[in-house]
């Protein structure tokens, strides 16, 4: 379930971050969504060794606990791998911010419960100026009002597909939606003739 929530955010300013970048192809053997955290930009994040790059972001001390990755333009393009949000997730990213979003990637993340933030350039450019200058500060996001507050206080404007929005408020998937609707269904059935006994019975008059 999303509905607000505040957190500082990891500065990741890349272009065109696709989603063999986010999680590489070696590591989608899986449908465990278990320990994928540790496999996120697996190839910036360690040496050919194994051993952690001292110099990415994620690796540094303050971007433990953040919840909120701001990224560059037109972020998660590429192939449309479902674990590419699982990775975020699994992290502890429960939003990303840039100023586009490829397709696939955007529903994929919707369907998972990560909140693809879209703003605008202006805005995008003036919170990454913010976050340089106070690495500290939070962001804050409202689902229900579709707004993200930047550390100066000012708010911008995210859309958000209708029903995707439904269901984050609500914390179900399409699957819990559709189990929601099922008193209706069942009432529904109760209340009207089958179709098959509907066909039938013009059959036999016919």
């Amino acid at each position: 379930m999303i509905t607000t929530f505040s957190s500082r955010a990891v500065v990741l300013l890349s272009d065109n971050i696709d989603t063999d970048q986010i999680i590489p192809a070696r590591f989608l053997t899986t449908t465990d969504k278990t320990g994928l955290g540790g496999h996120l930009f697996a190839d910036w994040r360690y040496h050919p060794s194994g051993d952690p790059r001292g110099d990415f972001v994620l690796n540094h001390p303050a971007s433990h606990g953040a919840q909120v990755l701001v990224a560059g333009h037109n972020f998660g393009c590429g192939s449309s791998r479902e674990h590419a949000p699982w990775a975020l997730l699994a992290f502890g990213f429960r939003a990303v911010v840039s100023t586009r979003f490829a397709d696939i990637f955007r529903n994929n993340s919707l369907k998972n419960g990560l909140l693809p933030v879209a703003i605008s350039a202006p805005a995008h450019e003036r919170l990454v100026k913010l976050l340089k200058q106070q690495p500290d500060a939070e962001l804050a996001i409202d689902l229900a009002t579709q707004t993200v507050t930047l550390p100066d206080e000012t708010r911008e404007y995210f859309p958000v597909d209708p029903f995707a929005k439904h269901c984050l408020l609500q914390g179900v998937d399409e699957l819990g939606f559709l189990l929601q609707a099922e008193p209706a269904i069942a009432q529904y059935e109760a209340t009207h003739t089958p179709r098959v006994q509907t066909t039938a019975a013009a059959a036999s008059v016919a």
